[in-house]
């Protein structure tokens, strides 16, 4: 009897060491993805009121906690059964990226100033539902991003047992979740974080000056995190397009990947914006006519 039991804890043993070593190596190849979604992630979660970001944040991770629940078990059984669809997935969720990305530097270029009439009609919108379509977009968005990154991990241990594939990408989803939303809840409380360090300083000495330094960085990170979240949406759907789509991945062979997926995101992100543009001005036409 104990000696089965000892034979049933050596296995357990060996089971977890290879576990560790598959998912090192899974999240050594998933960890552009997972750079991107950290970037991606804190631009979505910031923008709200200091009151509503840790409650905003809390709702976002817990929506990327259930894409996790609904896409890891789905990525086995499409890859056991119907392993194609997955490039459709991940090309469609891709035209949704370079969407995103599109739409924003689209929106920054030809952005106008607003009438006074205006702003006092964005004041007085509903706060709530502007927080939950917010919400909404950025759960939507980390779905798509947890699509690549479950993929990518699920192709990282292929060729390894099916209970060593389980643990893994299990464990890389939620590294996806807790490690990302915990990294972007510090950068957005990074402000309370200073205010408290000069309260206790009493405004003089070494952590005075860490203190302040925090406050004056939060809106340079949050701007910074605008414009790489940005270029992350692009790069992340070049490259799915790229590794995905045989055209495009014979596409400029000659110029860096990198450059190749940046390219790639933008053409296919402006065709995407100009469709959506076009159907909604058609759209529109159909309803006053």
């Amino acid at each position: 009897m104990a000696s089965g039991v000892f034979t049933v804890l050596d296995d357990i043993a060996a089971l977890m060491d290879d576990v560790a070593v598959a998912s090192k190596v899974a999240t050594r190849k998933t960890a552009a993805i997972l750079g991107d979604d950290l970037a991606v992630n804190a631009e979505k979660a910031t923008g709200f009121l200091s009151s509503r970001e840790l409650p905003v944040l809390w709702a976002i991770s817990k929506g990327s906690l259930l894409n996790k629940v609904i896409i890891v078990p789905v990525a086995f059984l499409l890859n056991f059964f119907l392993p194609v669809a997955i490039k459709f997935i991940l090309v469609i969720g891709g035209v949704y990226l370079a969407y995103e990305g599109m739409e924003k530097i689209v929106e920054y270029i030809f952005h106008r100033n607003k009438k006074g009439a205006e702003v006092i009609k964005e004041n007085n919108r509903d706060n709530q539902v502007e927080e939950k379509l917010k919400i909404k977009s950025a759960i939507t968005t980390d779905f798509i991003l947890s699509i690549e990154i479950v993929f990518l991990a699920l192709g990282s241990v292929l060729e390894a047992p099916l209970e060593v594939q389980i643990f893994t990408v299990c464990i890389v989803a939620l590294l996806a979740t807790v490690g990302v939303y915990g990294i972007v809840a510090l950068i957005v409380r990074m402000d309370d974080a200073g205010y408290r360090l000069i309260k206790k300083s009493e405004n003089k000495g070494f952590l005075n000056t860490v203190g302040e330094s925090l406050v004056k960085s939060l809106p340079m990170v949050i701007r910074l995190l605008s414009v790489v979240g940005t270029i992350a949406l692009l790069l992340v759907s070049g490259g799915i397009f790229s590794h995905n789509v045989p055209f495009f991945h014979d596409f400029m062979t000659a110029i860096p990947s990198t450059l190749k997926d940046m390219i790639l995101g933008i053409i296919i992100g402006s065709i995407a914006v100009g469709l959506m543009s076009l159907i909604k001005i058609v759209t529109t036409a159909l309803k006053k006519g």
